[in-house]
């Protein structure tokens, strides 16, 4: 376990620096950054850039990179005159969501319509090596009870059109609207994986294979289970905390199959209700517990987690890390918890950009 190596996407908005308004500037922005030696991708709406880590083994490694990138990617906003933000979505009220002039892009804007033109929205996204794909699909199926938690921690997207939305990640209910979005199904193995995958692109409902959107996957260009839950976070210290949580519990998953051990039993109507509460609460109020199927509050479920996969966090040098980390953000609050601190002052949008500035760019320089 010691040598398990990860690794982190994370998306981010561009945004007008006196308004907040999104500002189609990703091409630009992404030359800008090339030139600084890092290669920007460009995400469905031209509002939109991401960064993706190196494969690192350590939390070390995976902070500094991220520092790094955040870096590159702010200076590079700023030089084409736009603001970078970590947020799960605008706080402001944006016109449109353009579409990046791509080929496939352009199609996805034509056959999805508003739910592509209404887009804007920022995840973070965690790879952890596994060793094929059909483990990965077995892991994928015993994470599927941790989803609402990790949500749930990384909310960032409580402020939206210039209102609290009352949801502590709205993002992840936009999201939800895409057909091949949200918690995936159970499959017994990879060829089930792959002809549900089929079905989708088959009668439309999704374009390509690259539109499989499930909170947790097998990546389709590397020997990784990517779990895509989270709005990306507002700091990166929280990103490196929400990477270091899913490795260990991605690396509990393996051991509990090398034991064979018995998943939880899971219904379907819980789990859409524990992700609601976790989109509408966030840190701040309940979850669900599986087992007994009671309100519990989530720094309560959230703490049992760590302590679940503690023996992983330990083997590979996180829990102390973990466990500081998760009890910083309680203390302090996530990005939706400061957002909507930022909002109650005045009800004024510019404080709540203020917030998220300064938290994208925390310790960044």
């Amino acid at each position: 376990m010691a040598n398990t190596t990860f690794g982190v996407e994370e998306e981010f908005l561009l945004v007008d620096p006196a308004s907040g308004a999104p500002v189609p500037q990703n091409r630009v922005v992404a030359e800008h950054a090339a030139e600084a030696g890092v290669d920007l991708q460009l995400e469905l709406t031209s509002c939109q850039v991401e960064t993706a880590s190196e494969v690192v083994d350590n939390v070390a490694d995976l902070r500094a990179n991220l520092l790094r990138l955040r870096r590159v990617s702010v200076e590079a906003a700023e030089r084409a005159g736009a603001q970078l933000l970590a947020a799960g979505l605008p706080p402001t009220l944006p016109e449109a969501f353009p579409v990046t002039d791509t080929p496939r892009y352009r199609d996805i804007g034509e056959r999805f319509g508003m739910i592509a033109h209404e887009q804007g929205i920022c995840g973070c996204h965690v790879h952890v090596a596994v060793p094929d794909r059909d483990t990965a699909i077995r892991v994928s199926n015993r994470l599927r009870p941790w989803l609402p938690l990790l949500l749930g921690l990384t909310a960032n997207s409580a402020i939206y059109r210039n209102a609290d939305t009352g949801h502590a990640s709205w993002r992840s209910v936009l999201w939800a609207r895409w057909p091949s979005a949200g918690p995936p199904p159970q499959f017994d193995s990879a060829d089930e994986y792959d002809a549900a995958v089929a079905l989708l692109v088959r009668t439309g409902a999704m374009r390509d294979d690259g539109m499989v959107y499930w909170d947790v996957r097998p990546s389709a260009h590397f020997p990784t289970v990517e779990v895509r839950v989270a709005d990306v976070p507002a700091t990166v210290d929280e990103t490196v905390l929400f990477a270091a949580l899913v490795r260990g519990c991605v690396l509990t998953a393996l051991d509990d199959e090398a034991k064979d051990e018995p998943r939880l039993p899971l219904a379907p109507f819980a789990l859409k209700a524990a992700y609601w509460k976790a989109a509408r609460d966030g840190l701040d109020g309940d979850g669900i517990d599986f087992e007994s199927h009671e309100a519990v509050p989530a720094t309560e479920l959230l703490g049992r987690l760590v302590e679940r996969v503690r023996p992983a966090l330990e083997d590979v040098g996180d829990y102390g890390f973990v466990t500081a980390g998760l009890e910083e953000v309680v203390a302090r609050g996530n990005g939706a918890t400061r957002q909507r601190r930022a909002w109650a002052r005045r009800h004024d949008i510019r404080d709540v950009l203020a917030e998220i500035a300064a938290a994208t760019c925390e310790g960044v320089r």
